[in-house]
């Protein structure tokens, strides 16, 4: 598409009932970002859990027969975080992003920037979009969330669409409130056939997860969701599990979890940081993509295709612009990592 969106550049303050954050996706630092496995952000795989890996057992494929309502993924799916959070978060703490996406700086209301990204979620060969949510009122999502629903629809698309709730990694909401937002997830959105399911069940992703929050999540969510929590410290000690693990820690270029997650990262420079966290590198980010494709496991995650904010992004841009107008990190997903 050759139309470019710009819009203005200012950060949305996002009140999360007493926490304030500036128009950015949740800030870790630490093993705290990396749950405890973390090692240098210049490592090919930084963090890989050994333990036997139950996909292996499997036949698994490409989840490329996902269609019509209800119907539930194939694992291994290759999944990909994504925000619906523009205009308000083209700056971070008041600086401006870094980077130049293809098509400006736009606006998440947009039918025709929704279009583009399906097409080139596509391309990438992702399975499922992971959209970021905050809660029923925040971030404009009770008419941004219909927007992507519908429109993947409208287009014909494969594409399915879960949400990752955010609150969870600023605090415990109660059971009471876990029960209230996924009461108005299943009501609002779970019987559209754009969402994503497993084995039946509705999927969502949490920023957070420990022991304690797996209890929680499982009282709430009462076997009627298939639940994907964040990994911490002794996660797979819990006696209480959620149905999978993924990791969220974008400073590191590759995290394998074995049995539950492979999760890549192109790069990470915040807006509002000197120097990058994790530099980009074409060559490791093809590497990165092609040992993904080869582990099988059964989530194989993307951080991510659109935070900017963050520099964690691998939506088309001008400063990894290619041939295809897809640009060079949708191409390597296009390719599963070949040159």
């Amino acid at each position: 598409m050759n139309t470019r969106f710009f819009a203005n550049g200012a950060c949305a303050l996002v009140m999360l009932a007493s926490l304030s954050v500036q128009g950015c996706a949740p800030q870790n630092s630490g093993d705290e970002a990396q749950g405890t496995e973390t090692d240098t952000a210049t490592a090919t795989v930084t963090s890989t859990d050994t333990e036997p890996n139950d996909s292996e057992t499997g036949s698994f494929t490409h989840s490329d027969t996902d269609t019509g309502p209800g119907s539930s993924l194939v694992l291994p799916a290759r999944g990909a975080f994504y925000y619906p959070w523009y205009p308000q978060t083209w700056s971070v703490e008041g600086s401006h992003v870094f980077y130049h996406p293809t098509l400006g700086y736009y606006s998440s209301d947009d039918v025709e920037v929704v279009d583009q990204h399906i097409e080139d979620m596509e391309y990438a060969k992702i399975d499922v979009a992971i959209a970021s949510w905050w809660g029923m009122e925040d971030q404009h999502q009770d008419t941004r969330i219909p927007l992507l629903l519908d429109r993947t629809v409208a287009k014909g698309s494969k594409l399915k669409w879960t949400f990752y709730y955010e609150r969870e990694g600023f605090g415990d909401p109660s059971v009471d409130e876990l029960k209230a937002n996924l009461d108005y997830l299943m009501t609002t959105y779970v019987d559209h056939e754009a969402i994503a399911r497993v084995s039946g069940k509705p999927v969502i992703f949490v920023y957070g997860g420990d022991c304690e929050t797996a209890s929680r999540w499982s009282e709430a969510s009462q076997g009627k969701w298939y639940v994907s929590l964040k990994v911490a410290s002794g996660f797979k000690d819990c006696p209480v599990q959620p149905d999978t693990w993924h990791q969220y820690g974008p400073d590191s270029p590759a995290q394998q979890h074995a049995g539950y997650s492979y999760v890549i990262a192109p790069g990470f420079w915040r807006a509002d940081q000197d120097k990058a966290l994790l530099s980009r590198d074409l060559d490791r980010w093809y590497q990165n993509v092609a040992d993904m494709v080869a582990s099988l496991e059964p989530w194989q995650l993307i951080t991510t295709f659109n935070e900017w904010g963050e520099g964690t992004a691998v939506e088309p841009a001008s400063e990894w612009a290619s041939d295809s107008g897809y640009g060079q990190y949708l191409d390597a997903l296009h390719t599963d990592g070949v040159k």
